[in-house]
């Protein structure tokens, strides 16, 4: 009897590359993929070293003009393909198409939003949890998948400060994780403290407080209202002079609101704000939720990694007493997309919060002895004698193995690899905030940066000309150097408004940056300004 397998071309002789759809048989195609592999790296580099590093925004055109360009005279997108194209078409097509018109964060002034240039060990982490596509939700989908992801999380939780008795999971990114954070907050604590019985629903969800600064992340807020409290619920209050939220407004709120009748249940700090990269006052929010029997959720999607440097860790300290700790690896770990986590100090909170329904095509993976003794609908214990079912532990059923890259990566790199890299960013932080302190022309806010955000802005003719500019044209100014810097190709930047004013954000997350990438940014910029007045 022919084995089907190793005739592809005559079970697919429908395609053109019968080899690379019938793939299971070495002998027909082991050739083939490698061809395919050879090709498509091929097609990667000449992205990278013909535009990533040439280019720090591909193409800079209003979205009109470059939706125009890609879609065609259609104006949106064409139907799906009917007939199969080959391989070498459609790379030529990602070349022709694609390739020069992307967010290049390769680009060695590329300072943007926290979007790393990946590690190439995480890339290669990332082909292979896709060439073995394990599920990481029940544990018979992605076994070995299920360790690596165990692992992980326990090194983040090691990071973090946690005991044994904490755990976690890897999510898409730091907006999934702060939902989940928020929603753990709700079931668990503010369950306990309301004291009916059941998790918080509907009108039980009037009259209580969580407390934040202007500078969290706009997914606090968000998670609140998808998971049904008031708009009023979120208060917001005032950060200080440097961005940072301070114990004692928080503490002088949460007395207000008692008195006022109202339950406060929750603080959600940041560590590593998106606008500034300011750090929350963490060790002191955590003693006014120690008092006062309140969750402490910590945001520290960016800035949890200076855990990782020995030289800098001290600038984030006392994540270990938070509930709930975020982390965001496709940040400062410098992995590629998507990766995200979220650490809690109870590992049991998790499976209380999310680990209420079991579908019954999972029951195969539920128990290791299935006639011997009942499933534990409790803690991640610490003999793990059950399999770790993470779709119990988590909003995501499907999951990937997202734990492959940042397990490769650190064991390529190690926790000092990781801190090495993590320095040369806030030096560069350091370096163009302290060129802009020497300048008449720049200015910083504030003016030495926490971590690796440095907000700076233009002073057009030096400060005091700059004062004497009409209102809002110094805001304008920042918005059109930021659009002739994104033209140029030269470099990128964002722009962030702090205190009712409009600045250049530099987000230095860029581990290719080097000191005279700094300054050739500063002096482009000079350049840009005087061409454009």
């Amino acid at each position: 009897m022919t084995d089907r397998r190793a005739d592809p071309g005559g079970r697919f002789a429908w395609h053109p590359e019968p080899e690379l759809i019938g793939y299971g048989d070495a002998a027909t195609s082991r050739a083939a993929l490698e061809r395919l592999g050879t090709d498509t790296w091929a097609a990667a580099l000449d992205y990278l070293y013909d535009h990533a590093v040439e280019r720090a925004m591909g193409d800079p055109s209003p979205y009109a003009d470059i939706r125009a360009s890609f879609f065609g005279a259609s104006g949106g997108p064409a139907p799906a393909p009917a007939m199969p194209t080959p391989i070498a078409a459609i790379l030529d097509e990602f070349r022709e198409r694609l390739a020069g018109g992307q967010m290049n964060t390769q680009h060695p002034r590329q300072f943007g939003y926290f979007t790393p240039p990946p590690l190439p060990i995480s890339m290669m982490g990332e082909l292979l949890a896709q060439m073995t596509n394990q599920g990481v939700d029940v544990w018979h989908a992605g076994p070995l998948a299920a360790f690596v992801e165990e692992e992980v999380v326990r090194w983040l939780c090691d990071l973090v400060g946690y005991d044994p008795g904490s755990f976690g999971l890897l999510t898409s990114g730091g907006v999934m994780a702060n939902f989940m954070g928020m929603t753990m907050a709700r079931d668990i604590h503010l369950g306990r403290l309301l004291d009916e019985g059941r998790a918080p629903r509907g009108a039980m969800l009037e009259g209580v407080r969580v407390y934040t600064s202007d500078q969290a992340h706009f997914s606090i807020g968000r998670a609140l209202d998808l998971r049904g409290f008031p708009p009023v619920t979120l208060v917001v209050i005032p950060s200080d002079d440097r961005f940072r939220l301070q114990a004692e407004p928080v503490a002088r709120a949460i007395v207000r609101d008692r008195d006022a009748g109202l339950t406060p249940f929750a603080i959600a700090a940041v560590v590593g704000s998106t606008n500034t990269g300011s750090v929350d006052a963490v060790g002191a929010l955590a003693d006014v939720a120690a008092a006062e029997d309140i969750w402490l959720h910590v945001d520290a999607a960016y800035g949890g990694a200076v855990r990782l440097s020995a030289r800098d860790r001290g600038r984030v300290s006392s994540l270990e007493r938070a509930d709930s700790v975020t982390v965001d690896p496709h940040k400062w770990f410098f992995q590629s997309y998507d990766i995200g986590g979220l650490l809690v100090r109870e590992a049991s909170h998790l499976v209380e919060t999310f680990g209420g329904r079991s579908p019954e095509y999972y029951r195969g993976g539920e128990a290791v002895d299935s006639g011997a003794r009942t499933e534990s609908e409790g803690a991640v214990t610490d003999d793990h004698g059950d399999p770790v079912n993470f779709y119990k532990l988590s909003f995501e059923g499907t999951r990937r193995w997202r734990a492959l890259k940042l397990w490769m990566s650190w064991k390529h790199l190690g926790t000092a690899g990781f801190g090495h890299l993590i320095d040369d960013n806030d030096d560069l932080a350091a370096l163009l905030a302290r060129r802009c302190a020497e300048a008449d022309d720049f200015e910083a806010v504030p003016e030495t940066p926490e971590l690796s955000v440095v907000c700076f802005r233009h002073l057009p003719g030096g400060r005091v000309a700059s004062l004497a500019l009409p209102s809002g044209e110094l805001d304008s100014h920042q918005d059109r150097l930021q659009a002739a810097l994104e033209a140029s190709g030269d470099g990128w930047l964002t722009t962030t408004r702090l205190r009712g004013a409009t600045y250049l954000r530099a987000g230095i997350v860029n581990y290719l940056a080097t000191e005279s990438d700094i300054d050739r940014l500063l002096a482009t910029l000079r350049r840009l300004a005087e061409d454009g007045s």
